[in-house]
């Protein structure tokens, strides 16, 4: 199979990279988001896992893939994929205020992009990933951005992911 890719974007910062999906090591997972492209919603900045950036969708599978190519460790340029109920999700601490409540289920697509970061939660415990996607390019720019996104604050910002 040729390689695929597929463009991550800051929509509003109009800022954009381009990332290999890992067909490779975590085949259901890519073909799964490969089919729901494209795919925006508000982006959020992690509190825990420290620099990740990440949106959350409805589910989009007909089941949601196993736990292929985890990680708890993810490195510069890692895309995640997470499944959470809503009631995982669903406490005041995190922030959301209104796709989040007991009784649903939301996929988390996510981009790290920069080292040191530890999917452990205080509420949950570790939080292994689906390692999807990796950066190939425009990975410093993006990490600019989001440290702006850090910073400046997420309100009006969208993550997008469509296919290159």
């Amino acid at each position: 199979m040729a390689d695929r890719f597929i463009e991550v974007s800051l929509v509003k910062r109009d800022v954009t990279c381009t990332a290999r999906l890992l067909d490779d090591r975590a085949p259901i997972t890519c073909a799964t988001v490969w089919d729901a492209l494209p795919l925006s919603s508000d982006v959020y900045h992690a509190k825990y896992a420290r620099n990740e950036i990440y949106a959350l969708f409805p589910p989009f599978a007909e089941k949601e893939p196993p736990l292929e190519n985890p990680t708890v460790t993810p490195i510069p340029g890692d895309l995640c994929y997470f499944a959470f109920a809503g009631t995982e999700l669903g406490t005041k601490s995190y922030g959301y205020d209104r796709e989040v409540h007991a009784g649903t289920t939301l996929v988390d697509l996510a981009l790290f992009y920069e080292r040191n970061n530890l999917l452990l939660n205080g509420d949950v415990g570790w939080i292994p990933g689906i390692v999807w996607g990796q950066v190939v390019d425009g990975l410093d720019a993006m990490a600019e951005a989001c440290n702006d996104l850090w910073r400046s604050g997420a309100a009006g910002e969208t993550l997008s992911f469509k296919r290159a």
